[in-house]
């Protein structure tokens, strides 16, 4: 078994964790990496559990949609954006200390995948754990989930870009471009179809 210390972990994660400086300022071959590398850690089980439910619930028909290498790529693409979206705004808000701060996590690329989502299929059943005085599970539209999730991302972006240690750029970010595959895609099908 291998003995892992919180000393091993971080290591890791400041050698493949994305560094939004070191893409800026001293772009190399291994910082350009820790743009995908980064996509592959989490912080802890809850970060990697929530991110691999968003996966499973909306992944599968975006990657029937897609197709297998088509959906890698789209993966990728989406994670990339992602990036790009939260260095831009570290940028935008002068967050010199965020251009410092090891980014990880898919929850950009999944954002993307969540897009995709909306656009592909926006009347689709999400069964949704809902706590009004009881727990309901509900099918929820949804166009009206994601429109309620991305809403509280872009909340959470404007009023409180620097808290909490959430890059909300990245999913906003991801979900967009999301969004532009999703409509290219489509509009690609109906070209097929016709």
């Amino acid at each position: 078994m291998l003995g892992y210390t919180n000393g091993n972990l971080d290591s890791v994660i400041n050698n493949y964790g994305l560094t939004p400086a070191a893409v800026l300022h001293t772009p190399s071959l291994s910082a350009f990496a820790t743009l995908f590398t980064s996509m592959f850690l989490h912080a802890d089980l809850l970060h990697l559990g929530g991110n691999m439910l968003f996966l499973y619930v909306f992944g599968d028909n975006v990657e029937d949609t897609f197709g297998h290498v088509g959906f890698l790529l789209f993966y990728f693409a989406a994670g990339l954006l992602a990036s790009f979206a939260h260095i831009g705004s570290l940028l935008y808000f002068m967050d010199a200390q965020g251009l410092q701060t090891v980014t990880i996590g898919a929850s950009g690329a999944i954002s993307g995948v969540l897009g995709a989502y909306l656009i592909l299929y926006p009347t689709a059943r999400i069964l949704t754990l809902v706590f009004l005085g009881w727990v309901w599970v509900l099918p929820i539209p949804a166009v009206v989930f994601l429109g309620i999730w991305f809403g509280f991302q872009f909340l959470y972006g404007t009023l409180l870009p620097l808290a909490g240690g959430v890059a909300y750029w990245a999913h906003i970010g991801g979900f967009i471009s999301g969004l532009f595959f999703g409509v290219a895609l489509r509009g690609r099908r109906r070209k097929r179809a016709l």
